[in-house]
């Protein structure tokens, strides 16, 4: 009895479809935040997190070095190679197999060299912009790469 007099009390139909004001409800599965929370992004629940587990961070990106500031190599062969559209010359680079087994393609700055095949090189991280897909150089003046010559 109670709960059929409470229903008529609550009831909209009582009054009129007019007298209850419409509030949109959400879509069926959609999450709702409070307004604070709107831009924000959202955590997970603790009913997510037992599903789930916690959310897996990418591993760092190791860089062209391999995670050392530079690593010994033998070089392979020298090259010539021709720079990106506005720039025009001949860079020089190495081919380089690294002591972790890779092998890479350096560049070796400054004005000449004396590097030849069987020559040992130490190779830092270091891009040259107007050679795609070259990120190390050659240190000048360590193991069998010699200084740059004055003039």
């Amino acid at each position: 009895m109670t709960s059929a007099v409470f229903f008529r009390m609550i009831s909209p139909w009582r009054w009129g479809i007019a007298a209850v004001p419409h509030v949109p409800l959400p879509r069926a599965g959609s999450i709702i935040q409070p307004s604070c929370c709107q831009n924000a992004c959202a955590m997970a629940t603790l009913h997510q997190l037992h599903r789930m587990g916690k959310p897996k961070h990418d591993p760092p990106k190791l860089g062209a070095t391999f995670g050392r500031p530079q690593l010994k190599g033998v070089v392979l062969k020298t090259l010539v190679l021709k720079p990106k559209k506005p720039n025009s010359g001949n860079r020089k680079c190495a081919r380089v197999r690294l002591s972790n087994g890779k092998e890479v393609t350096c560049f070796i700055p400054g004005e000449g060299h004396n590097l030849q095949e069987h020559n040992i090189v130490l190779v830092e991280g270091g891009r040259t912009q107007d050679l795609p897909g070259i990120k190390l150089k050659i240190v000048r003046g360590k193991y069998d790469c010699a200084h740059v010559q004055k003039k």
